[in-house]
């Protein structure tokens, strides 16, 4: 009896550490622009009679190049399409949902057309979200075409809003919760069915979490019932840093990057 009466006892002091206990994934965290890498295919882009395409959308558009409202189809976030040649370098693209403006592009090749820059301005959450990127051209295009056609890997990120680097997850037991500043969020169980994604930035409609390890979680985002990308988190052994690795399936380009605990 006083065995039992000696483990009952230390089992009860050990009961509060473990409900005290925090998943290594709860807080806010924030990407370092510099740790994110692309490794995979190219993003294409043709420019040439009066018409322009990118294979980056999903799916994919092609609308002229008049500046000119074009109306395009299975995107959430945008129902219209504009492209604008600046000049023999630039384009600027206007992405509009029901006549509002939710981003806008402005990219510029270098005068070699071997580089360019990519300049972002996205309006579609609950606060806007700038960025910058450099790109570097892996495939020339047809002769005749734009400075800007032809196949594209991004080099660098740089220059982007904290509000479009921070997120912040919640874990309970075996409930996730996740939000951004710019209103994205979902609320899943680890290993559960997929729920709604919230977001006013259009892709993903539905998110489903997986546990792979203590510290490591994978997301899976759908859209219409077909998966669209991966992405696995794990956070490393001290606590203050997580790596991601997504999969963006329509690509087929991995991007890895490093976050730091807030």
């Amino acid at each position: 009896m006083k065995k039992l009466l000696y483990a009952v006892s230390v089992f009860a002091l050990l009961m509060p550490a473990v409900a005290l206990a925090q998943s290594a994934f709860n807080g806010t965290w924030k990407t370092d622009p510099s740790s994110i890498h692309d490794t995979g295919k190219p993003i294409v882009i043709t420019l040439k009679g009066g018409m322009f395409s990118c294979s980056c959308s999903n799916p994919a558009y092609t609308v002229k190049t008049d500046g000119e409202d074009h109306p395009v189809s299975g995107h959430p976030a945008f129902d219209t399409v504009a492209v604008k040649i600046v000049d023999d370098h630039t384009i600027e693209q206007t992405l509009k949902k029901a006549g509002k403006v939710v981003e806008t592009l402005t990219v510029t090749a270098a005068a070699d057309g071997k580089t360019a820059t990519e300049e972002m301005t996205n309006d579609s959450g609950s606060t806007p979200v700038t960025g910058k990127a450099g790109l570097v051209k892996v495939a020339k295009a047809p002769n005749g075409s734009h400075a800007l056609a032809g196949s594209w890997k991004m080099k660098n990120v740089d220059n982007v809003s904290d509000n479009g680097l921070a997120y912040t997850y919640k874990v309970d037991g075996n409930e996730v919760n996740f939000n951004t500043p710019t209103g994205d969020s979902y609320a899943a169980k680890i290993g559960g069915p997929a729920v709604p994604y919230q977001t006013k930035m259009g892709g993903n409609d539905t998110v489903s979490v997986k546990k792979l390890g203590p510290n490591s979680l994978r997301e899976t985002y759908e859209r219409g019932g077909k998966v669209l990308s991966t992405s696995t988190m794990t956070v490393s052994a001290d606590g203050k840093s997580m790596k991601t690795v997504s999969h963006d399936m329509h690509n087929d380009i991995t991007t890895t990057s490093t976050a730091q605990k807030q």
